[in-house]
């Protein structure tokens, strides 16, 4: 079952985020809206700072010369509509779980921020990325006002201020995505034990969300992937809906989410049990540029410098096999990124050209796509980046060729 991030952690991180600011600088983070037809999932910033589950609420911090000044909006429990939803989050017990003393009720929040506002030179939220003719964010949609009145405040995204302390993970948040990255291993091996000639790529995602479901969490980090024979050299094929053929290769790329930490891992496999000659060439091909793309993580390295290794590793492989010439060629049978970082999105904060430094969590990804010999391979694991080197969070979930054709021989 799911639980709360305790006062322990999440004050620090406040304490943390609001030191680093100017003075008169504030930041507003809005808690998810209540979903009404899917499972609610709270807005990442807002956990990372307050631990709270609760929809619809909002976080106010502001920096003085007096000190930093915290404030915590909730709902009101309607006696009406607790009976058909329950009781929403209570002043005490979110003043216990956030650490934050000054809790109050939502519609006291538009006075709350005009009294304040005269002093504020900066407000950070959750605004999202402000794209041209896309519909404004409800943090932007209610910071409006201010805006409108207030037009030398300026507002800007929190991911400035708050990516330097989410990219570096702490010994909580390794162990949430611990739990993730298990959990996912636990669901590929049952998928393992039970695909087969004939099967709907939709059932092996059936098998693997069963698996989360009954593990006690809730949610995919991120659409899952289940692509076989063609349909694996999509790199973001999620349809999930054709039948399996006996000679298809079978590519993975899947994670589930725990706290809202999620895990992404890959694995692709032989549907009937055993890769063919080709189809062995091409998984042995990736798998000897993933390990050694995982040998070169260490603190001080770029992101990106994991990534043009890769390159030239992979061109070396295809010409190997006998799929390009000149190493110019690469992008035809490998197109994407061979890592990023992984947190609470799986997609985290930190860029490609970010240095390494103990507590990053990041993926490694190679692969090789062939449309027409209808194989896509891609394996992928979850890597900490630690004082001396790294460790492969993941290196439980099997991979090796003679591992997965065991696990399949032994398929009831």
């Amino acid at each position: 079952m799911e639980f709360m991030m305790k006062q322990e952690i999440v004050i620090p991180r406040r304490e943390k985020l609001l030191n680093s600011l100017k003075e008169l600088d504030a930041v507003i983070l809005f808690a998810e809206r209540e979903a009404k037809l899917e499972k609610f999932k709270q807005d990442n910033n807002f956990l990372y700072l307050t631990g709270l589950n609760a929809p619809n609420a909002i976080y106010f911090g502001f920096k003085s010369g007096n000190g930093n000044r915290e404030y915590l909006f909730i709902q009101r429990n309607d006696p009406e509509r607790v009976v058909w939803e329950g009781k929403k989050l209570e002043v005490e017990e979110a003043r216990e779980r956030s650490g934050i003393n000054n809790v109050i009720y939502l519609d006291e929040f538009e006075a709350m921020l005009s009294m304040f506002c005269p002093m504020i030179n900066r407000i950070y939220s959750n605004i999202g990325q402000q794209e041209l003719n896309a519909p404004i964010s409800y943090a932007m949609f209610r910071l409006q006002p201010v805006r409108e009145r207030y037009p030398q405040i300026a507002i800007q995204c929190v991911t400035e201020v708050i990516s330097p302390l989410r990219k570096v993970k702490d010994d909580w948040e390794i162990m949430q995505l611990q739990r993730a990255i298990d959990v996912t291993g636990k669901g590929i091996i049952d998928i393992l034990e039970t695909a087969g000639a004939g099967m709907m790529e939709y059932e092996l995602e059936a098998l693997l969300f069963y698996r989360i479901q009954r593990s006690g969490l809730k949610h995919w980090g991120f659409a899952p992937i289940i692509a076989s024979g063609v349909n694996a050299t999509t790199l973001h094929y999620e349809k999930n809906e054709c039948q399996i053929a006996s000679n298809d290769l079978v590519l993975m790329d899947v994670g589930a989410s725990y706290m809202n930490y999620s895990a992404d891992i890959s694995r692709t496999f032989p549907v009937n049990g055993t890769f063919t000659e080709r189809q062995n060439q091409v998984y042995s091909a990736v798998l000897r540029v993933q390990k050694e793309i995982i040998e070169m993580i260490a603190p001080g390295v770029k992101l990106s410098e994991l990534q043009v290794k890769a390159r030239d590793l992979i061109a070396g492989e295809l010409i190997e096999l006998g799929l390009i010439k000149h190493a110019a060629e690469v992008t035809k049978y490998y197109m994407h990124g061979v890592s990023h970082f992984l947190g609470m999105d799986t997609h985290d904060v930190g860029g490609r050209e970010a240095i390494l430094e103990p507590g990053n969590v990041i993926t490694v990804e190679p692969g090789i796509y062939i449309p027409e010999e209808s194989i896509g391979v891609r394996i992928e694991d979850d890597v900490l980046v630690i004082e001396e080197g790294y460790c492969v969070l993941s290196q439980n979930i099997p991979k090796e060729i003679d591992e997965l054709e065991e696990i399949l021989k032994g398929r009831q």
